[in-house]
């Protein structure tokens, strides 16, 4: 089955390589254009020429911002939609597999693990909610990993904040169904 994104943008984050620009490429090739966010900028120049060279015009924006910061979900996000006009589509997909025994991760992993995975998602999502509402159409995708469900042993801080991502799909869900809004986890 081909779904079609003809008029759509999309926001995704680690979209410079990867599921994120494989997901790029992917809704393009549907008609969406797109917004691809990550840390270096060279890597999202890389990213874009390749992608619009694949596909002829194409529209990629190449936005290089920190998402694990507040400053850096809102600049990703006031630049997609600056860019692009609005964000339909958003792909929380930044993250790291940050994985160790339980008494060795220390808080500053903790957090900087919460910060690019959980809060990345939870402040792009407030970011774009209120045009997706107002438009009364919008997506959501967190991607996520199966620890989310199933916690291995020394699985910390990774499997903590997939997990944490799992609830917040499902809070989103039953809050954005009714304003045309669907929310769904990714599992990887």
């Amino acid at each position: 089955m081909q779904i079609r994104l003809d008029g759509r943008a999309a926001l995704i984050t680690g979209g410079s390589k990867g599921l994120g620009r494989a997901i790029a490429e992917s809704f393009v090739e549907a008609g969406a254009s797109v917004a691809i966010v990550a840390r270096g900028q060279a890597a999202l120049d890389a990213a874009r020429a390749e992608i619009t060279a694949r596909f002829q015009g194409a529209r990629v924006a190449a936005i290089a911002a920190d998402v694990s910061t507040a400053e850096g979900c809102a600049e990703a996000a006031s630049r997609a939609a600056a860019e692009l006009g609005r964000v339909d589509i958003l792909v929380n997909n930044a993250g790291t597999s940050q994985r160790g025994a339980f008494m060795t991760v220390d808080d500053a992993l903790w957090q900087a693990d919460l910060d690019l995975k959980l809060f990345a998602a939870i402040r792009l999502t407030r970011a774009v909610w209120p045009g997706m509402a107002e438009r009364g159409w919008g997506r959501v995708i967190n991607v996520l990993s199966t620890a989310a469900k199933a916690p291995p042993a020394e699985g910390a801080p990774t499997a903590v904040s997939r997990a944490a991502g799992m609830a917040l799909t499902k809070v989103l869900a039953g809050e954005g169904a009714r304003h045309g809004i669907l929310v769904n986890a990714l599992l990887v």
